[in-house]
């Protein structure tokens, strides 16, 4: 399965989100590929504590320099074991591979051309093969990278395989009415997908969304509010429930929810185990919340249930 991670606004949490989802997916026995496709900003290696793709790689086969077909192969990145994040990581017992393919350092949007198109194409296929799910995280906005896999997955030999999208937003106005419009809007995914070919209905039934940074107004983080600001936060909380059902990104809609988590806001990195139940820099809640959103991603139940 090939699942696309795209949203409209930077810092909505899409990347740090996508490779922790990544990483409790390949914890739970999973092949996992991770694909750097934010290629203004290919910062997963940072995320995922790979020192020397922290920016993008410089070996000059990474996905820019494929894509433009500058390099045969990409390279491809063993997480496990080269990964330093708190201390080199050790694969855990019943974990699957975890694979990354950074994008290159210095690089860039670039514009789509058919045969960066066939090489992404061709790319999608390999990596559907070989691994169990792959995550593609995308530029953010009306981006050349979106365009590009909006036209290769509209390819009849892709379109078989199943591919769904995740859009990613913070629980603001302003972003639920921006990831709404990536969506729905001129020019968004959907206009887009159908003007290269994809089945219009069937493309929206592939969108799922995902709230970051979400603060409950009951989360014991408020405690300390008045009670002036509390019911505030209530009745502005309810508003923006009502204006995400009226945009269609209501909870009908929404694949998962991740709590504000100060570790998060300060660093964005992976958050394994020990951040939770030995250090304890890090929230629970936030650990579930990662771990339910990487069963659902390819439940069909869970995923046609919602």
């Amino acid at each position: 399965m090939i699942i696309f991670a795209t949203s409209d606004k930077g810092g909505t949490g899409r990347s740090v989100t996508s490779c922790n989802v990544a990483y409790r997916r390949a914890v739970q026995g999973s092949d996992v590929c991770y694909l750097d496709f934010d290629f203004g900003s290919p910062t997963a290696g940072a995320i995922l504590g790979v020192e020397e793709a922290g920016q993008g790689t410089s070996s000059g086969r990474g996905l820019h320099a494929y894509l433009a077909g500058r390099a045969a192969e990409t390279e491809q990145i063993d997480v496990w074991a080269q990964s330093n994040l708190g201390g080199r990581w050790s694969k855990p017992l019943g974990a699957g591979r975890f694979t990354l393919l950074p994008g290159d350092i210095g690089g860039g949007e670039f514009p789509v051309t058919k045969e960066m198109i066939d090489r992404c194409g061709d790319l999608f296929l390999r990596l559907d093969e070989e691994f169990e799910l792959t995550l593609v995280d995308l530029s953010s906005g009306r981006s050349y990278a979106t365009e590009m896999v909006l036209r290769a997955t509209a390819d009849p030999v892709i379109a078989e395989k199943t591919a769904r999208w995740l859009v990613f937003h913070r629980w603001t106005r302003q972003h639920i009415v921006a990831a709404a419009s990536l969506v729905y809007g001129p020019q968004g995914i959907l206009d887009t997908g159908t003007s290269f070919g994809h089945q219009r209905g069937l493309l929206e039934d592939s969108i799922r969304f995902v709230r970051t940074a979400v603060l409950e107004p009951d989360s014991s983080q408020l405690s300390g509010l008045r009670p002036e600001q509390s019911v505030w936060l209530q009745a502005f909380n309810t508003d923006l429930q009502k204006l995400a059902g009226q945009l269609r990104l209501g909870s009908s809609l929404m694949l998962g929810a991740v709590p504000l988590d100060p570790v998060l806001q300060w660093r964005e990195q992976i958050i394994v185990e020990d951040d939770i139940s030995t250090t304890r820099i890090a929230n629970e809640e936030t650990g579930r919340a990662f771990e339910e959103l990487a069963k659902r991603l390819t439940d069909d139940a869970l995923w046609e249930g919602l």
